[in-house]
């Protein structure tokens, strides 16, 4: 939930930003894909441009701001900072804020940077020249309840924040992308200043254009839509990756003391390690531990993949950056193991392997498709996320179309647009924007946040892109989530209406009772001293369900010998449980020889794994009436002598036993031996 604090009435922010967004400059400087439209926030139509102005000169200057993340689940909160002290990183957390002196405190780890201190840090000699990198995780949250936290930064307690944890059955996440703070750099303004921005810090126009739209749209989407559980950025949050002002403006507003965001490294932020200091992504690996291990093998300087859970979605976010989808795979294999249950997946990545923009849909942002399209469906992925082309679109539901494609980087290479026709329509306008059941996965693309700058749409519209708009304005979408439904709409952020030429699209995903399901497949052990499972099938009405999609298979005394448990529990777009017993027996005896006697036979076998003793059975016949003749209640002897026997044939047979809660249990009987006594 979003603490919003208030600065002036949304009325006169909406009233500014729409009078910004359709400035177009005949100044343009022509810079790479940037068209002649920006939001040029000068032409703001009351005072706050005049008075952030004046602010700005403290604001880019203060590196120091606390970025909340989404923790690993909905029970836990990240924390990022920086600092200019060596100390131990706290956050302390109570439900008041009297109660914060005596709350728990969180400790974190902090890491020395390369970040050199701020101009104004400077000024008050601090001791060292560089930042320090803190993050902290902050545990055992409970959903729907108000919290107040404090960091502690610099060798003192900071001011207290709000913080309401939200709902994990039904709630809403807003996704934005390209905020791209400094890119509206080379327009001129209405007050005739050449937007810029100096690595020096000398010229920070550009940046302090933009960071007061995203303030503008941030506190405006918090008002309307006030339930938020997170914000999810699709990539390049800045527009220069070592820039810090860039992100001091990224992380200024208030809003984000309250509402966490899961991030996506986007190309303009993967260039150095600025973003991974200023944001503690949950499950991911730090790879400067593991610079080239399976899950971050090929990784930027920004860092690799992450993921975490929230109710019952599980979030991906993986850096397209690292064209090595072998990494992105593992990861999101991972994932998916270690949260079978998740009844919704969404992935979020920068590059639009299916988007509608001019720049990068046929180009750069596609090399990656026929490689990502594939592992989509391989994972039945939902939703996918996407930002680089500031433009908005959305697909219909697509699926891989199954065949080998070449791996083609070259995008001028004659083969590099027929390689990438690697997909199958799995939804057509029939459809409608109300999909049952899907096949495939919906992609979308969002436009920029801030209108730092935008593209324009290519010009002829692919047959994947169900619905596409360029506006000129920011957008931003809400992701409502359900149970059984996932709705995104897409609004214009310099009005907040639904944004022209889209709607809103909504998955339902009906449930159906797995308990009348046929299974097969189950069948009695061996006991191997390892724990047992089986190869099950499981049909529902004819149809043969996938396990890890539909249901999860788990197991109950599976290693000793006995009666083990199998239960099968429905997920996905199925309920229920069933279960299903099976016997672990001993296995029979082998090698078994006999040797007659004077009136006697000399019984051996070899050792049975996990067995207590062994008992002898004899008969006159092979198929009569055996009776027990012997008991060895060593499960090291492995032979015995049956004494008193009259002449004539016998017949034997061994088999051993334990006990399993203080009964006995046998195994299995070996092959029959015939011996004549004399």
């Amino acid at each position: 939930m979003v603490e919003v604090k208030k600065h002036r009435s949304s009325a006169a922010r909406r009233l500014a930003l729409a009078t910004a967004i359709f400035v177009m400059t005949s100044a343009y400087s022509g810079s790479f894909a940037a068209t002649e439209h920006w939001n040029d926030a000068s032409t703001s139509a009351d005072s706050s441009w005049e008075q952030w102005k004046t602010d700005w000169e403290n604001i880019k200057d203060d590196y120091e701001n606390v970025s909340l993340t989404p923790g690993s689940n909905a029970s836990e909160l990240n924390f990022a900072w920086y600092s200019h002290r060596t100390e131990v990183p706290k956050v302390r957390v109570s439900k008041t804020r009297n109660g914060l002196k005596n709350a728990k405190a969180f400790d974190g780890t902090q890491e020395e940077t390369t970040v050199a201190y701020s101009a104004a840090l400077q000024e008050e000699n601090k001791d060292g020249t560089s930042y320090r990198s803190n993050k902290v995780t902050v545990t055992g949250l409970k959903e729907n309840t108000t919290y107040y936290y404090q960091v502690y930064q610099n060798g003192k307690w900071q001011t207290a924040e709000k913080y309401r944890s939200g709902d994990t059955d039904e709630y809403s996440v807003i996704y934005v992308a390209d905020p791209q703070i400094g890119a509206s750099k080379g327009q001129t303004s209405s007050e005739d200043e050449v937007m810029a921005d100096a690595k020096d810090g000398s010229s920070t126009l550009a940046a302090r254009n933009d960071s007061y739209n995203w303030d503008v749209i941030l506190q405006d989407a918090a008002e309307q839509h006030s339930d938020l559980s997170f914000m999810i950025s699709a990539g390049d949050q800045v527009n220069y990756s070592n820039y810090e002002y860039e992100y001091a403006g990224f992380l200024n507003p208030s809003v984000l003391s309250s509402l966490p965001v899961a991030t996506t490294i986007g190309n303009h932020d993967s260039g150095a390690r600025n973003y991974t200091w200023h944001f503690n992504n949950p499950n991911s690996i730090d790879v400067t531990q593991d610079s080239e291990g399976a899950l971050t093998a090929g990784h930027t300087n920004a860092g690799s993949d992450y993921y975490f859970t929230y109710g019952d979605v599980l979030y991906i976010v993986i850096d397209t950056n690292n064209y090595n989808c072998a990494t992105h795979e593992n990861v999101i294999r991972k994932a998916v193991e270690e949260n079978q249950n998740a009844k919704w997946r969404i992935v979020t990545f920068h590059q639009d392997i299916y988007g509608s923009g001019k720049d990068h849909s046929d180009s750069d942002g596609m090399v990656l498709r026929t490689q990502l399209t594939p592992i989509m469906d391989k994972y039945d992925i939902d939703v996918v996320l996407q930002g680089h082309d500031h433009t908005y679109s959305r697909t219909y539901q697509l699926t891989s179309d199954g065949k080998d494609h070449k791996v083609i980087t070259d995008t001028k290479s004659e083969e590099f647009q027929s390689e990438n026709l690697c997909y199958n329509l799995a939804s057509t306008e029939a459809d409608g924007d109300t999909v049952i059941n899907p096949e495939g996965t919906v992609y979308f693309e969002q436009n920029s946040a801030t209108g730092s700058k935008f593209y324009e749409l290519i010009a002829n519209q692919q047959d994947y892109i169900a619905e596409r708009s360029q506006t000129w304005t920011p957008t931003y979408s809400i992701i409502n989530v359900s149970d059984t439904e996932l709705s995104v709409t897409t609004y214009d952020a310099s009005t907040g209406d639904k944004l022209e030429g889209s709607a809103e699209y909504t998955i339902v995903k009906d449930t159906f009772d797995i308990v009348g399901a046929a299974v097969s497949g189950i069948k009695d052990k061996t006991y191997t001293g390892k724990a047992q499972t089986q190869n099950i099938t499981v049909k529902l009405d004819g149809k043969t369900l996938t396990k890890g999609k539909d249901y999860t298979v788990t197991y109950k005394n599976n290693t000793r010998v006995g009666t083990a448990t199998v239960v099968i529990k429905g997920i996905g777009n199925y309920k229920g449980t069933i279960t299903k017993t099976f016997k672990i027996r001993l296995a029979a005896p082998s090698s078994v020889t006999v040797k007659a006697g004077k009136a006697s036979v000399s019984v051996k076998w070899s050792k049975v794994a996990g067995a207590e003793g062994y008992k002898i059975y004899a008969a006159t016949k092979s198929n009569g009436t055996y009776k027990l003749v012997k008991t060895v209640t060593s499960s090291k002897t492995l032979s015995a002598s049956v004494k008193n026997l009259k002449k004539g044939t016998r017949y034997f047979k061994v088999r051993a036993y334990s006990k399993v809660n203080g009964k006995v249990v046998y195994g299995t009987f070996s092959s029959v031996k015939k011996v004549t006594i004399k």
